[in-house]
């Protein structure tokens, strides 16, 4: 059998460990009281969790932040860049300068000239080209022809292959002709030759063909240009017969070079006339009949005639005429 003093020692650690117990069980208790109430996390848990996000935050890489320039940089910038106006441009307004005005000195006499050396105007003759044909003889008579300009005496007259005569065109065109032999002649076309005259062929009268090979040849090789010969007489204003006030035919008679146009005044203006193939210019319904004329040449010259009387069959000289090219 036990003795006391044995059973006393174990009563008191009994006690103790209950007591120890009943301690822990409200030091618990205490703890899940204040971990349940707002914002009592325990500084050291607090702690701990903000070392784990600074941590996260540290091993995400970022993009460091540009160097904000300083002020006086960016202002620069600003002051060097232009403003948009906030005000409509209005366009400039263009002036055209009057042309100015010739003293009375140097006056432009009433036949006014425009000299083109290009010969805009030319048909199928042109000038400083040279045409290849034959040339042929006929019995020109006292030189009048289907150019309508009436005798002449000078007989050094050419008839034109219709092709090249183009609608009476090459009327009153000079030309120089040469033949194989090196001998030349210079004609005025005052006729058509139809067919069967081919395009480049000349029929001259026998008088010019004599100048360049015997009657007895016939037919000859040619080359020919277009001439723009000096002369002394000026340019004629021939009207038609049968002309009035009402219906007029008009002609130009020794201009030195072929003649483009004409043209009739009308008072606002000009109207150009239709030429025939007999060398007039006509107005079917009397515009400008008996009134101011103008004549241009294929050089683009142009000539002002006033003064002509509407008589017909009359030649009516002026006192101008072509420059020569």
């Amino acid at each position: 059998m036990a003795s006391r003093s044995h059973r006393r020692p174990l009563r008191r650690r009994r006690t103790a460990l209950a007591s120890a117990v009943a301690l822990a069980a409200v030091a618990l208790l205490v703890s899940l009281m204040v971990a349940l109430r707002p914002g009592s996390e325990p500084e050291t848990v607090r702690a701990a969790a903000e070392r784990s996000t600074t941590a996260r935050a540290s091993a995400t890489p970022t993009t460091p932040k540009a160097k904000a320039e300083p002020q006086s940089k960016r202002q620069s910038k600003r002051q060097s860049k232009p403003k948009p106006s906030t005000v409509s441009p209005t366009p400039a307004r263009t002036t055209t300068p009057a042309p100015a005005r010739p003293s009375p000195a140097a006056s432009p006499r009433p036949a006014q000239r425009a000299v083109s050396d290009s010969a805009p105007l030319a048909g199928r003759i042109k000038p400083q080209v040279s045409y290849t044909g034959v040339a042929t003889h006929y019995d020109a008579g006292d030189g009048d022809g289907a150019c309508l300009y009436g005798p002449s005496p000078d007989l050094m007259v050419a008839a034109m292959n219709t092709t090249d005569y183009e609608t009476s065109k090459a009327c009153g065109a000079y030309i120089l002709v040469r033949a194989a032999n090196g001998a030349s002649v210079t004609v005025r076309i005052t006729n058509e030759c139809p067919s069967p005259c081919a395009p480049g062929q000349l029929d001259l009268s026998k008088e010019a063909f004599a100048k360049l090979a015997g009657l007895s040849a016939g037919r000859i090789p040619i080359t020919w240009s277009l001439l723009s010969p000096s002369t002394s007489d000026t340019v004629s204003i021939r009207y038609k017969s049968g002309s009035s006030r009402h219906w007029c035919g008009v002609q130009a008679l020794g201009h030195r070079n072929p003649l483009a146009r004409l043209e009739v005044s009308t008072g606002s203006g000009w109207s150009r006339l239709t030429r025939t193939e007999y060398n007039y210019f006509l107005s079917p319904d009397g515009t400008g009949c008996g009134g101011a004329l103008r004549l241009t040449d294929i050089y683009g010259e142009q000539l002002t005639v006033n003064g002509i009387a509407l008589r017909p069959d009359a030649v009516q000289p002026t006192r101008v005429q072509f420059a020569r090219h």
